[in-house]
């Protein structure tokens, strides 16, 4: 499902809302959860999940063309982790 396919999912299903709000709608919640990841909050969403900003250590890397050793610098990298109403829900829907 990409952007547009939720802002089309998100009109359908509202009717009050025309495609513009819907558009403005999706693009203010994906902010503020960008937003909040770049300050380092934490996002929980009952039933769907959580989204947090997880710390990758430096660490030593080869280049696969030269074999040489490369150092990889600290980063910083969103995480998401499903909770469980999701996970269920997956889970039975692969049984089918």
């Amino acid at each position: 499902m990409t952007r547009s396919d939720l802002v089309e999912e998100l009109a359908a299903r509202f009717a009050q809302l025309t495609h513009r709000d819907a558009e403005q709608a999706v693009k203010t919640i994906l902010d503020a959860m960008s937003d909040a990841l770049v300050r380092g909050h934490r996002i929980e969403i009952r039933g769907f999940g959580s989204f947090s900003v997880s710390r990758r250590p430096p660490r030593l890397g080869r280049n696969p063309r030269s074999g040489e050793s490369v150092q990889i610098p600290e980063k910083r990298v969103p995480h998401f982790k499903p909770g469980k109403a999701l996970r269920e829900a997956v889970d039975r829907s692969s049984e089918a």
